[in-house]
Order: structure tokens, then C-alpha cells, then sequence
């Protein structure tokens, strides 16, 4: 029993966990003591009990969104889809999973199918992971070889298909409709809700979506049980965490924690605190679409309510970090262009506002900028950003970072518009605030 369930398997020198040595390590046991021998609603209440939540960033309970798919009605296909996209600029967790371990997700999504009476899954990953893209088959090639994907799994009457779709790559996939009108060949715009995709999700049948990462928690919920599953965490919220941070660190990367580890422990402890001649100006918790925090919120512990109350989002757990030699209104104003790009264009605030606040941004870094734009991004921000005026969550994400920064930062702002430059001009490496 490991108290870092999702990396145990992962050493540096030993290179990506085969299925022999993913066996010897206990892998594939679940399937063999559950699949047919324990009924599926027995496992669902397992993972109700474990308080695991959705680990791609919204953090929605995995049990209760499994609940609300209906029983089989035997007229057609139930499907399972991992969220392998991984489209959140700053996030790079899920990728570690795939590329490593990847029969672990594979052994997570059989579990999950199973509980969900699921015959059909697809693994939904971005076209440029390539070696994940790989392993990926690879190890679905060695998992069906051994019985455990396709037709009578593991000598039970349950079956299960898994492909992996590689995606033209899109942010707004991340959206778990949008994914899904991809998945079928289609626009990737999200859809209306209702009806949720757990009643009528790909190709009008029951579906669920979950993040890598969550799935890769399944196994080791029904190995150990929901009890030992949530004393991993410090807090009220159980499990490990992959936790990452890029930026102006001495050491940027992912290291699994419990969940509510202080931010401190991961800037200063994992990362080994800013680099050499650094400080730190401010950081986003988790990814590109969450509101700013800063050096006074270091104490606190990441976990999803607790950011909350500090008012951010805790969302995928990989901070980026702005350091005091960066311009936060340039880092700010590319996370806007980002945003901007990958809107799927099916609402005026999202398609015609978020290149607006781009464009007023942009005049303020270069030194263009006059007072009144303040006011212009303020009200944008207000109005953009309140969710149920855009069709989706999107653009209110890409609102985060602007309205925190004009919290946080708005000295750097007036500064720009009063000195008609950039203060932060010698420092064009840094500019962006990602190294």
C-alpha cells in the first residue's frame, strides 16, 4: 500500500511500466477480483464513499456525476471517454500519467466501464503527444492480448472496447460536450445542457467523462478501499494530488502530494522556491483560466474549497508563477490572445469580446494605453465574466486572470498608461511571466 498510489510505479531509470512489470506490481488484480464478482453498484457506492473528485478541474464529486447515468436499457452502446486533452496552458500532469504508467489509466477506465455497464471507451488525447499517443496503444495492444480489454473481460460476460482518438487539438475540448461533438466528427462547440451527457452524450447514448488523472485513481479506490482513499488527504478533501509549477523556479515539475498540501510546501519545498535573483510577484494555482493569488496566500492549503475562499480556483493544481522581473500586464495580455484563439465562436461576448480585451491590453503594454481603457477592461471583465452570459464557462475562465491581475496589479497598469511604456521592457525574456 503506497501513499503516492498514481506515481509508485514511475522511477526515473526504469523508463514507461509494461504490462509485465505493471503485473508484478499488482496490476490488473482489480480487474481480476472485481470484474464479474462484485456487482457494479456495490462499486459505485465505493467510490461515492472515497469523496474522489474530478481531478481535470472543476472538481464535481465522481460518484454523484456516475449516479445520474441511467440503468442500461439494451438499445445501444454506453460509453466511458478519458479527457486526455490536456489543452490548460501551465498543465502538464495528465501527460506524465500516460507516458509512464499507462496501463494504469487503462486498468481505471475497465473498473470504471464495468461500474457504469459501459461497453465502448475512447481515450480523447491532443495530437502532439506523440510518445503518450504511443504507449497508449502499445499497452492497449498488451492489455487485450491478456484478456483484459474486448469480449468476455478477465473470463467474465463483461466487455469492453478501448481506442484512443487523437484530437485536431482544440482548448475549448476541455468542455466535456465539445469533446464529444468532436469525438463524433463534428464542430467542437459545446452543447445546450440538458440533456447532461450522462443521459445523451455520444451519438444521443449515456456517457461519462472524466480527466485522466481521476480515472487513475479508480484502481487503487477499490484495491485499498474509500476509507484508506480519503486519509491520503490532509483535509476535508481525500487523495493525492499531481501538483505542478512552472515559471521562474528553481526546479519546475509535477510531484503527487496530498490533497491540501500548503502552496508553500510545493513553491519552496518541491520546486526549490523562485530561481537565483527572483521573487515572487504572483502566481495562478491552477492553470491559465484561475484568478491570481500572491505571496500571502502561500500558507494556505490547495485543495478546493480552501482556494475558493481565497478567490481563486484550485482547477487542474499546476501553478504558474510570476516572478517580479515579469510584466504581469504582457503575461496577461498573451493568456488573453490564447483565450481569444481558442474560442469556438458560437457566442458574441466570448467570439467578439475576449480579441477586444486582447486588443485594449495590447495597446497598454506597448505604452499606447489612456485611462479610459482601465474602465473598458473592468466592465468587459464584469460582464464576460459572469457565468450564464456566454454559452459556456470559457470565456468567464479567460476573464479570471484579468480581473485578478487588475486586483492585484493595477499599479503596473497605471504605470504603463502614465509612463507610456512598458517598465518591464529590459526584461523581454521574462516578459511573458513562462519560462
Amino acid at each position: 500500500m503506497s501513499d503516492r498510489p498514481l506515481t509508485k510505479n514511475i522511477v526515473d531509470h526504469e523508463g514507461p511500466t509494461g504490462i509485465a512489470r505493471y503485473e508484478a506490481r499488482g496490476g490488473y488484480s482489480a480487474v481480476r477480483d472485481t470484474i464479474g464478482k462484485l456487482d457494479p453498484n456495490a462499486v459505485l457506492d465505493i467510490i461515492k464513499d472515497s469523496n474522489l473528485r474530478g481531478r481535470g478541474g472543476a472538481g464535481f464529486p465522481t460518484g454523484m456525476k456516475w449516479s445520474f447515468v441511467p440503468k442500461p436499457d439494451g438499445k445501444g452502446h454506453r460509453y466511458l471517454v478519458a479527457n486526455a486533452d490536456e489543452m490548460e496552458p501551465g498543465t502538464f500532469k495528465d501527460r506524465l500519467l500516460m507516458e509512464l504508467d499507462p496501463h494504469q489509466l487503462i486498468e481505471g477506465m475497465i473498473l470504471s466501464a464495468y461500474t457504469l455497464s459501459a461497453d465502448v471507451g475512447y481515450i480523447f488525447i491532443r495530437g502532439e503527444y506523440h510518445v503518450a499517443i504511443s504507449r497508449l496503444n502499445e499497452a492497449i495492444a498488451q492489455a487485450e492480448k491478456a484478456g483484459y480489454l474486448g469480449d468476455q473481460v478477465s473470463g467474465s460476460k463483461f466487455s469492453f472496447k478501448l481506442h484512443v482518438h487523437v484530437s485536431a487539438g482544440r482548448y475549448i475540448c476541455g468542455e466535456e460536450t465539445a469533446l464529444l461533438n468532436s469525438l463524433e466528427g463534428k464542430r467542437a462547440t459545446p452543447r445546450t445542457k440538458p440533456p447532461f451527457p450522462q443521459v445523451s452524450g455520444l451519438w444521443g447514448r449515456p456517457t461519462i467523462v472524466n480527466n485522466v488523472e481521476t480515472l487513475c485513481n479508480i484502481t487503487h479506490i477499490i484495491t485499498y478501499g474509500a476509507e484508506w482513499f480519503r486519509q491520503l488527504g490532509r483535509g476535508s478533501d481525500g487523495g493525492t494530488k499531481l501538483f505542478g509549477a512552472s515559471g521562474r523556479v528553481k526546479h519546475p515539475g509535477c510531484w503527487e502530494l496530498p490533497m491540501g498540501t500548503p502552496i508553500r510546501e510545493i513553491l519552496e519545498g518541491c520546486a526549490g522556491g523562485m530561481a537565483d535573483g527572483y521573487e515572487l510577484k504572483g502566481f495562478l494555482p491552477g492553470g491559465a483560466s484561475t484568478d491570481f493569488l500572491i505571496a500571502e496566500h502561500l500558507d494556505i492549503p490547495m485543495e478546493y474549497e480552501t482556494i475558493m475562499q481565497a478567490g481563486s480556483r484550485m482547477g487542474t493544481g499546476t501553478m504558474i508563477i510570476l516572478d517580479d522581473r515579469a510584466c504581469p500586464v504582457g503575461m496577461i495580455a498573451n493568456l488573453e490572445k490564447f483565450f481569444a484563439r481558442e474560442s469556438c465562436g458560437f457566442c458574441t461576448p466570448c467570439r467578439e469580446g475576449l480579441p477586444w480585451v486582447q486588443q485594449v491590453l495590447d495597446k497598454i503594454e506597448v505604452g499606447n494605453g489612456s485611462d479610459s481603457d482601465l474602465g473598458i477592461l473592468e466592465k468587459q471583465a464584469s460582464f464576460i465574466g459572469a457565468i450564464g452570459n456566454t454559452h459556456c464557462a470559457h470565456a468567464p475562465g479567460a476573464m479570471e486572470p484579468l480581473t485578478s491581475g487588475l486586483k492585484y496589479f493595477r499599479d503596473d497598469f497605471i504605470n504603463h498608461i502614465t509612463s507610456k511604456s512598458c517598465p518591464y521592457s529590459t526584461n523581454q525574456s521574462a516578459k511573458r511571466g513562462v519560462s
